[in-house]
């Protein structure tokens, strides 16, 4: 009897173990987009007055119709009026395929104000949906200019 106990034991544990092999060596050949969400981020921000350049990372869906917004905010000096600027990526200017990818954004000030070297500014980026306004994935970053 106790051969037997033994002899079941061994083959549930091969049979476990063998379930694992398979179960990883699936994870280890699947498309690498099964695990891949959104992403944003800041590689760099620069003076380019009037305005400010914003270097980002990101990551979207195959078929996203999303954009990438920034915004850029002067934190506010006594004495002396805020200046902002913004800068929209659209879909056709995006990479959507499940891999990172980086890109150069121009943040433009209207023609109103212009940033200037030592200006501590704010700047924000997110997803936006321009058939639903939803907007998504935000990520923010104060830096001296």
């Amino acid at each position: 009897m106790k051969n037997t106990s033994r002899t079941i034991v061994r083959r549930l544990a091969g049979a476990g173990a063998a379930v694992l092999l398979l179960g990883g060596g699936a994870l280890a050949t699947a498309p690498s987009a099964a695990a891949k969400s959104y992403s944003l981020s800041f590689d760099k921000v620069a003076l380019a007055a009037p305005g400010v350049t914003v270097d980002v990372t990101y990551s979207c869906d195959e078929g996203s119709q999303q954009w990438i917004v920034a915004n850029a905010d002067e934190l506010p000096k006594p004495g002396h009026n805020e200046v902002s600027a913004a800068g929209i990526l659209k879909t056709d200017k995006l990479v959507c395929d499940y891999n990172t990818h980086t890109a150069r954004m121009q943040l433009t000030t209207g023609g109103v104000g212009a940033f200037a070297k030592g200006s501590k500014v704010k700047v924000s980026l997110h997803y936006f949906d321009p058939n639903d306004g939803f907007s998504g994935f935000r990520t923010e970053r104060t830096v001296t200019l």
